[in-house]
C-alpha cells in the first residue's frame, strides 16, 4: 500500500488513526508537530501526508502550503475540529478535509480516493 506520513499533536487521535491506516496495509510515520513533520517529509518523501491544522510548532496550513510547493504531485489530506480551516486549507490545496471526528471509515476511503487520484 502506501507510505503516509500522519502529522497530529493529540496522542490519543495519533494513535488510532495510525492504527486503522496500519490496519488497512498501509506505512504510517507518525509525528506530532508540522515542524518535524517537514523534516520527515524531506527525508521520507512519503506517498501522502494526513495533517491535522492546528498544532504547535508548525500548523497544518504552512505545512500544507509547503507540500503544494515542494511536491504538489503529493496528496494531503487535512483534519480539524474547525470546519472554517478545513474550508480554507481545500482551497489551498488540500485533496480532502476532514471535521474531527469522523469515523475511520471516512479517513480510509479519502485516503484511497487521493491515491487515485
Amino acid at each position: 500500500m502506501a507510505e503516509v506520513l500522519l502529522m497530529e499533536d493529540d496522542t490519543d487521535f495519533r494513535s488510532q488513526f495510525r492504527k486503522g491506516l496500519e490496519d488497512a496495509g498501509h506505512e504510517v510515520v507518525e509525528v506530532s508537530d508540522g515542524k518535524e513533520g517537514m523534516v520527515k517529509f524531506r527525508d521520507r518523501q512519503p506517498d501522502m501526508v494526513i495533517t491535522d491544522i492546528v498544532m504547535d510548532n508548525g500548523e497544518g496550513t504552512g505545512v500544507l502550503l509547503e507540500i503544494r510547493e515542494v511536491a504538489p504531485q503529493v496528496p494531503v489530506i487535512t483534519i480539524s475540529g474547525n470546519v472554517m480551516y478545513l474550508s480554507s486549507s481545500r482551497r489551498l490545496g488540500a485533496a480532502k478535509a476532514l471535521l474531527k471526528h469522523f469515523r475511520m471509515t471516512e479517513l480510509l476511503d479519502s485516503v484511497e480516493s487521493a491515491l487515485a487520484a
